[in-house]
């Protein structure tokens, strides 16, 4: 025992016994994370190097400020059925291609075609010309896009029309300034949207107005302008309202870009999306929109990405865009997602820009997706996957990557994303809609009753109440600790009666200033009967916060160099 009366000795025997300790615990948690497949969860990356890597990025982004989701404020339009689908049905000269397509997508399990309604394809002469004389015989432009709205009610699904691509007689220059360049009166766009909205009322509700304004070349040659696309914004949004006043207006889908210079070359012609999402707020965009869109492509990693960084393209960018909607007073307002998915393209095809990832991949990427969005991001309604179908291989032929989102080749035939989309959305309806953490709107989809329906009321939230009838019952799958049921300020007093996975009822009263408290567990159906009329303003579900434990390993990492530089100047104090 004499080395403990000598220093050198007893440096190295604690060098010895006690700094491999943090080292050999890190490797310890680190393998038993990713046998189970934490650090998938937590990164979104397949190799464990890019795990390893992701993880250091995780810690680093422990020292950026924290985005603010309020996750508790209701957003009006984002209880909905979340499943979408891009589709290219106006390119196909069959009507019964259309169908066909139409009826693959409903059985898929999608409720919503996010449809361009071309705006050179409808008034293709002049101002005010309504007819196709391109080919004999001329027959009415609207032909083609009144059987695309026949078919979306037909088969029950609902439409979101995205309204761009002028006809070159809008602009002077005709298509030398670029196919999709803004008119040169912002009116005549307005006037179209106002004959488009008027024609289809009662019938279409969801109209996007202009894509992806941010990038070229949606702007055209023209600078890219958060303000003049405001300008152009409002306008129509004004004419559409004015045309229908139930009519709920999207802006242009934000493309993800981190080009924070329009002028710099290159890549040149493109504005960061918060950026220009912050300048469309300044110029007074607010009133001229109701739902938040953009774009959601996973890139080079997978949807449980969770590293939030604004220089990095990845799933988890919609975060920042809530934060930034916040930040402005929008926490009322959704964010839908316009395009979704991950690139498929093989490795014989050299253009790999928007990542690359196997076939199975990609079908488990989209489901993963829908997982995150219905579990954590209660703001966000509905993703359209782009895309359904092209109507020839074309673009394959041509070796470019876009073709390879497809969810059916141009014969029909199903890819693996289309059968995962498939198995997904059509499983077990009360699974499936189940009510995640953070707060609901009160038309949240997966309230099933034929008591309960939806009524204005200016005093709500989000102006807006669920009514059910005196006598009437609803029931809902809650997966969380605590159902909290609010009413709106001025609703009066209402005695209702609450069962809890079919265990014994007990009665609860609510009121404007009361809300309903009910405790659930980690996962429970709830059936409420009014025995008065009651009125719901919104819902919040509490408790079981998904992947809470993300920061564990970064904050473990950090702890390690820590506790080694406290062994090193234990180290020192005994030498």
């Amino acid at each position: 025992m004499d080395f403990l009366n000598d220093p050198p000795k007893l440096r190295k025997l604690a060098i010895a016994l006690f700094v491999p300790i943090p080292i050999l615990t890190l490797a310890l948690v680190l393998a038993i994370f990713w046998r189970a497949g934490i650090l998938y969860d937590w990164t979104g990356e397949e190799s464990f190097s890019a795990q390893l890597k992701g993880v250091s990025d995780l810690t680093a982004d422990m020292l950026r400020p924290r985005v603010h989701t309020a996750s508790n404020i209701p957003a009006a339009h984002s209880g909905v059925n979340p499943f979408g689908v891009n589709t290219f049905l106006e390119q196909e000269p069959d009507p019964a291609v259309r169908e066909k397509s139409v009826q693959m997508a409903a059985a898929a399990g999608f409720h919503w075609l996010r449809q361009e309604f071309p705006w050179e394809d409808i008034e293709i002469h002049g101002k005010g010309d309504f007819e196709d004389r391109r080919h004999e015989p001329a027959r009415s432009a609207w032909e083609k896009y009144d059987h695309i709205v026949d078919l979306a009610e037909k088969y029950d699904m609902a439409l979101i029309v995205r309204v761009s691509n002028p006809p070159a007689w809008t602009r002077a220059q005709g298509n030398q300034v670029g196919p999709y360049a803004p008119p040169d009166d912002y009116q005549d766009f307005a006037d179209f949207v106002y004959t488009l909205v008027s024609r289809y009322k009662g019938r279409i509700r969801y109209y996007q107005l202009w894509n992806e304004p941010n990038i070229y070349p949606e702007w055209g040659d023209y600078a890219i302008s958060p303000e003049d696309y405001t300008r152009l914004l409002c306008l129509a949004a004004d004419a559409a309202r004015a045309a229908d006043p139930n009519v709920v207006i999207i802006n242009g889908a934000m493309a993800s870009t981190i080009v924070l210079d329009p002028t710099a070359e290159p890549p040149g012609n493109a504005l960061n999306d918060f950026l220009f999402m912050q300048r469309m707020y300044d110029a007074g965009a607010a009133d001229c929109f109701d739902i938040v869109a953009m774009q959601g492509y996973g890139l080079w990693s997978g949807p449980t990405d969770r590293r939030m960084n604004p220089r990095v393209l990845n799933f988890s960018r919609p975060l920042f865009m809530r934060d930034l909607m916040v930040a402005n007073g929008d926490a009322h307002k959704p964010i839908w997602i316009s395009e979704m998915n991950w690139n498929a393209v093989p490795d014989d095809v050299p253009d790999k820009r928007f990542g690359q990832v196997t076939e199975e991949q990609q079908a488990r990427y989209l489901v993963e997706a829908y997982q995150r969005i219905q579990k954590e991001w209660p703001w966000l309604g509905v993703a359209n996957v782009w895309y359904l179908k092209r109507p020839t291989d074309q673009w394959k032929q041509e070796g470019k990557p876009e073709y390879y989102f497809r969810l059916l080749e141009p014969d029909f035939t199903p890819t693996p994303a289309y059968e995962a989309i498939k198995q997904y959305a059509n499983q077990d309806g009360a699974h499936l809609m189940q009510m995640y953490p953070g707060a609901h709107p009160p038309d949240f989809w997966g309230v099933g009753s034929d008591s309960y329906h939806i009524e204005r009321d200016d005093s709500a939230s989000l102006g807006q109440v669920g009514v059910l009838a005196a006598g009437g019952a609803l029931g809902l799958r809650v997966a969380g600790k605590r159902l909290i049921v609010y009413a709106p300020p001025d609703a009066p007093s209402a005695q209702v009666q609450v069962k809890v996975d079919g265990r014994d009822p007990k009665d609860y009263e609510i009121s404007g200033d009361k809300p309903l408290k009910i405790r659930t567990g980690e996962f429970g159906f709830i059936k409420i009967r009014a025995q008065d009329e009651l009125r719901i303003d919104h819902w919040e579900v509490t408790g079981k916060k998904g992947n809470a434990g993300v920061w564990l390993l970064p904050l473990i990492c950090l702890f390690i160099p820590l506790l080694v530089a406290g062994i090193v100047l234990v180290i020192r104090e005994v030498g």
